[in-house]
């Protein structure tokens, strides 16, 4: 059960750790409107990851006995979509190294209540998130026999990892804002996140 919590945080980790328009418009809100909004703003984030996570363990559990006969190829593929994100992360730090990212309008959201829903939307509208958290989950060799707490762990892990980072974000102020946001800080997010998403397409063919 703990590897699955362990497996969560990583897979949140993966997906959250790259610096990109949604990481700056969350400095940007807590830096204008103070901790609270920012903070509001990450868990969102956070709650959309999470809730990806929970669609993709109960679908791999749903889908499990299914294609149980098929495990073993099902795991090759769920690893080569995870090295296909892992390298598209770090074909997009590489190439981005020198651009600044640009947030999202951020105008209006001076609430915390506006600024969770509006950051919500936000991050519930990139699917590859789901596809992401779907590969990690048929990968698992825990797929086969699906366990409710097994995947309630899981999901926790991904929420507890996203968040955490989001509100690190959220509260680093202007200093850590500057090192993440930054050229050299967007690529050493990328690449980190890249060669964790690479780890769990590694781990995941090996567990066969």
């Amino acid at each position: 059960m703990t590897g699955a919590f362990l497996a969560g945080l990583v897979a949140g980790y993966g997906v959250a750790i790259p610096v990109g328009a949604i990481a700056v418009l969350i400095l940007g809100l807590s830096a204008r409107d103070g901790f609270r909004v920012g903070a509001a703003a990450a868990l969102a984030v956070a709650t959309a990851d999470g809730l990806y996570a929970t669609v993709a363990a109960l679908g791999g559990a749903g889908l499990a006995g299914v294609l149980a006969p098929v495990a073993g190829p099902l795991r090759v593929v769920a690893a080569l979509v995870l090295l296909g994100v892992a390298g598209h992360g770090l074909w997009r730090a590489w190439s981005g190294r020198r651009e600044v990212p640009r947030a999202p309008a951020g105008r209006g959201l001076r609430t915390p209540g506006r600024a969770y829903t509006a950051l919500l939307g936000l991050t519930l509208l990139n699917p590859a998130t789901v596809l992401y958290f779907a590969a990690l989950v048929l990968g698992r060799r825990d797929a086969a026999d699906p366990d409710p707490v097994t995947a309630a762990l899981f999901v926790t892990g991904a929420f507890v990892a996203s968040a955490s980072w989001q509100l690190l974000v959220a509260g680093g102020g202007s200093v850590v804002g500057r090192v993440l946001t930054g050229p050299r800080g967007r690529l050493v997010t990328g690449l980190v996140s890249s060669a964790l998403i690479a780890g769990l397409a590694a781990s995941t063919l090996l567990s066969g």
